[in-house]
């Protein structure tokens, strides 16, 4: 298995595609409420994305194929006074769950959060994901 961990570029063909594909699979799951995204949402997203200068995403590629995704949004910590980066979505496609992507796509955010220079990484993740909360937690979050 090859894993490559890479930042999105909203203007490449490829992450254009695979973007919206792995939010829409996240989207139809049953933690998130199992309704696929809107086709105007999946025509839109990366496009919307790309015009935030705030917003960064992390994909996951096992053997060239897409398999997980980090969506995150640079907020600012009036405490620090330095920004902070807000991890939004985080979902691994079903089939390449267990091999720690979820973990490498984690790491990959942090170092684009310290070459930003943000104070800190914050999540939210609702109370009965077990799974994710495990994930999370391995990483170092806390409650």
């Amino acid at each position: 298995m090859k894993l490559e961990i890479i930042q999105a570029d909203y203007s490449n063909k490829k992450h254009r595609g695979d973007i919206p594909m792995l939010l829409d699979a996240y989207a139809s799951g049953p933690m998130v409420g199992g309704t696929p995204l809107k086709a105007k949402v999946k025509q839109n997203l990366v496009h919307e994305l790309s015009r935030r200068p705030y917003a960064f995403s992390v994909i996951a590629y096992v053997d060239e194929c897409p398999a997980g995704l980090v969506n995150c949004f640079e907020a600012f910590s009036t405490f620090a006074c330095k920004p902070l980066a807000n991890i939004h979505d985080v979902m691994v496609l079903n089939k390449y769950r267990g091999n720690g992507i979820c973990q490498k796509m984690l790491e990959k955010v942090e170092s684009i959060a310290i070459a930003r220079g943000c104070s800190k990484l914050t999540l939210e993740v609702l109370t009965n994901n077990d799974a994710a909360k495990a994930a999370y937690e391995k990483f170092g979050f806390t409650g």
